[in-house]
């Protein structure tokens, strides 16, 4: 059984909504699903990268990084 409701948008929503279409006549219904699709994480984050982003953001915070153009220039790019 479909349940059916009324959600208030305002204008600028609805031609964001309107400029995510596939094709004119896609639903929003449809749009709002793909969106809520895009938004659920399928792959939980496991231990092994759990440590690997704490590492990180604690080389960050230690200023441990490498500038965009120097990790070109050592990668050859």
């Amino acid at each position: 059984m479909t349940a059916c409701g009324t959600v208030k948008l305002t204008p600028g929503t609805k031609a964001r909504l309107q400029s995510l279409k596939i094709h004119p006549r896609e639903t929003y219904e449809d749009v709002i699903r793909r969106l809520t699709d895009l938004a659920i994480d399928r792959e939980p984050v496991d231990e092994d990268l759990a440590e690997q982003l704490r590492q990180s953001d604690a080389d960050v915070a230690a200023g441990r990084l490498v500038d965009f153009d120097t990790v070109c220039t050592d990668l050859r790019l």
